[in-house]
């Protein structure tokens, strides 16, 4: 008996939700670039990126999602960089950090520019190893250091992203 040729897309479920967060996600970028993110709306983006409604919620929730999973992403290489030396001390860690934004500094400013921010707070305090159900030394230990990195982005961004990161390592105590 012959076997029928089946219909099957000839990418795996990786390649394609691969394919959907790619296009979500670049769609988001180009859409932020023209207007903030409360008026963008899911149907928009979906057929921007020419993929459903289902598939959008399949891989997020909101659409400050699509923008943290970027963000997360883009932190990977400042991430590897702090991981391969753990005892890096502030100014070099603020180093690697501030070097990271200054890398993507047009994305960045697309952030501060549609007050989007504070979406790095939380990205932050979870590579800076905070958990509230830590130990209490360790649960403030971390947040002191998470908070304090985000502070200091976060008024690096108020002022206009001028500082460098020479001037900011200066700052800091030795």
């Amino acid at each position: 008996m012959e076997q029928k040729p089946k219909n099957v897309s000839p990418f795996s479920n990786q390649s394609r939700n691969a394919y959907v967060v790619e296009h979500l996600t670049s769609s988001m970028l180009a859409l932020l670039e023209e207007k903030p993110i409360a008026e963008i709306s899911i149907s928009e983006l979906c057929d921007m990126a020419g993929v459903g409604r289902t598939s959008f919620y399949r891989n997020y929730q909101t659409k400050e999602d699509i923008v943290k999973a970027y963000i997360a992403h883009l932190f990977q290489d400042w991430v590897n960089k702090c991981k391969k030396s753990p005892n890096l001390s502030v100014g070099e860690t603020v180093q690697i950090v501030f070097s990271h934004f200054e890398a993507n500094r047009e994305f960045y400013s697309l952030l501060n520019e549609r007050g989007l921010v504070y979406l790095l707070k939380d990205i932050i305090l979870d590579l800076c190893g905070f958990n509230p159900e830590q130990e209490m030394v360790a649960a403030y230990s971390s947040a002191y250091v998470g908070f304090f990195l985000y502070g200091w982005i976060e008024v690096w961004f108020r002022r206009g992203m001028r500082d460098s990161t020479e001037e900011l390592i200066a700052y800091l105590p030795q």
